[in-house]
Parts: structure tokens; sequence; C-alpha cells
């Protein structure tokens, strides 16, 4: 498959979701394309949906010190990777952590979608900005995890994508990132919540795409005094961080937990369905966008990964 071809595909997975949980506008899925490279059969069946919370909650990562720290408050925002991980990251979160918990991404979004001002060009609807929830919420955590939506689909990009103008694009997202940290921070105040930015997994299209929006959130970071959560190295290669996979080996936690080792004959387990490369559900996209319904390996390690950033943090 062709850059061309590959940015489409992207479209339409990005596409294909449009409301967060807690309410907003529904847009019809889109077919969700087959991804590229010789297709490897994914897991005759996904799992039951991931509402057991013992299920749902990652192996003890903390020391009994760190046990009795003060339960902070996470405010979870982003695009349909955020959408379909909502759950299974609050129930961590609040297992883990004892936090407090509010989630609202959107899916089809990039940072400029949370920006105060955005208006009618935006996919988040004004009560629902990054500024809005932080002044309302008082989080002392704000999650964003954004894959970087290269393909024009959200209209506050102005039309600037990827595979037309590439150092433009990367420009307006560093731009974007600059201006929600000064929001977040403005809303804030005296108070202003730490920010931290997901990192992302392998895209097998544009892997340097996503390697520089990585280096884009680490250095903001750096700049604001945020926190990074390598949630893409965790369904990544241990040897080839950039490079994508539709499975890895099982870890110990999904070898004790069948659900999560979708072939353990094999010691593999499934990241992403064979005609989705991007999400990380093991269901079939839907035509109302939704937390993922089913176990899912792939979201199960992304927010053990972001639940240590934030236990880390609080512990410091």
């Amino acid at each position: 498959m062709g850059v061309g071809a590959g940015v489409l595909a992207g479209a339409l997975l990005l596409g294909a979701c449009g409301d967060p949980g807690s309410g907003g506008e529904t847009r019809a899925a889109a077919p969700v394309p087959k991804r590229p490279g010789p297709a490897d059969a994914g897991p005759s069946e996904p799992g039951r949906p991931d509402t057991d919370r013992l299920d749902a909650r990652p192996a003890p990562s903390s020391t009994p010190a760190t046990r009795h720290r003060k339960a902070p408050k996470v405010l979870y925002l982003g695009d349909s990777l955020a959408m379909e991980n909502q759950d299974v990251l609050g129930a961590q979160l609040k297992d883990e952590l004892g936090a407090r918990y509010r989630s609202a991404p959107y899916s089809g979004t990039t940072l400029c979608d949370y920006l105060d001002g955005t208006g009618k060009d935006s996919l988040v609807p004004d009560q629902h900005k990054a500024a809005a929830l932080v002044r309302a919420e008082r989080p002392d955590y704000v999650v964003l995890q954004f894959w970087g939506n290269a393909w024009g689909y959200t209209p506050c990009m102005d039309g600037i994508t990827y595979d037309k103008a590439r150092e433009k694009y990367f420009d307006r997202y560093a731009a974007d990132a600059r201006a929600l940290v000064g929001q977040i921070n403005s809303a804030g105040g005296a108070d202003r919540p730490r920010i931290v930015w997901v990192l992302q997994g392998p895209d097998p299209i544009t892997p340097d795409r996503v390697r520089r929006v990585n280096g884009l959130y680490r250095a903001q970071a750096r700049a604001s005094n945020g926190l990074v959560a390598d949630a893409g190295r965790a369904v990544a290669p241990a040897s080839a961080r950039y490079t994508w996979t539709e499975k890895l080996p099982c870890t110990a936690y999904e070898t004790k937990n069948p659900a999560y080792c979708t072939e353990p004959g094999r010691g593999r387990t499934a990241l992403h369905r064979g005609d989705d490369y991007l999400h990380f559900c093991l269901a079939p996209t839907t035509a109302k966008s939704r937390p993922c319904p089913v176990r899912s390996p792939g979201i199960r390690r992304m927010a053990a990964a972001i639940t240590r950033a934030v236990a880390d943090a609080s512990a410091s």
C-alpha cells in the first residue's frame, strides 16, 4: 500500500467514531480498511467484556510505601484510541491509586479540537474543551492521548496534512501543543495540573511521523514540567520501538490471565484485529463510538503504562 492509500486508510479509521462516553455528536462509521502487509489471523474469540475489575487492573507495580500516596484526580482527553481505552484506564487508576477520574475523549480529533476559540471548526463542544474541564474538575493530572491526526479530518487543522505539507504539519502540531498547555495552565491557576503526554505506538504506513510526533510530546513535556507515558513501547517489539506488529509474545500477566493471551499455545497475543492496524480494541468498529467492550491486550498494556506514569509522579 502506498503513502496515499495509507493516508486514506488512516482518515477512515480515525473517522470511524464520534461521541465521547459522556455525550456528543455521533457520526456514521466508515468501513475499516484492511491493514497493509500479509494477513496474520487474529483470535477467534476476543474475550468477554472488560468489566471484571480484578482482570482489568494491572499487576502491582508500586511498593508498599507508594500505596499510601494521596489519591490523584485524573482527567483523560484524546481521540479514538482514548475513546476505546477510557474504561480500562479508569479502572486501573481507581484500583491501583484510588484515583478520581473523568474522561472526555472524542474520536477523530487532534490537539486543536480541545483548544478554546476553535468553535464550529472543532469536533469537541465548548463544555468539553480542555480548559473548561480543568476549571470544572480541578484535576491533578491531565492525560493527553492523540495519535496525531494527519489526514485533514478535523476542520481545525485548516487542511494541513502530513502527506502534502510535512514540515507545516509538524510546525502546526507543535504550536497547538504549546497553546493547549498554555490554556490548561491558565485554567488551573495556582493549582495547575501536570500534563501527561502519551507516546504513541508504531504506524506501519508512516513510522517516521509517529516518531516525530512523540518527539514533540517529549519536548513539550520538558519545556513545561510535564510527563510522558510511553504506552507505545508496550505495544511494540522489545527490540524495535517503531516497528509495527499485529501480535507480540504474551506478558507474564497475560499468561496468568488467559483472556489476555489470545494464542496461549504459541505464547502470543493479538494487539490488533486483522482488519484494523490502528486501533487496539478486538471488537469490530461500530457506527457509534464507544469504550472497547471486550478484553483487549493492547488496551490493557497501554493503560498500565499510563497508570505507572501517574503512580510514579504521585509518589515523588
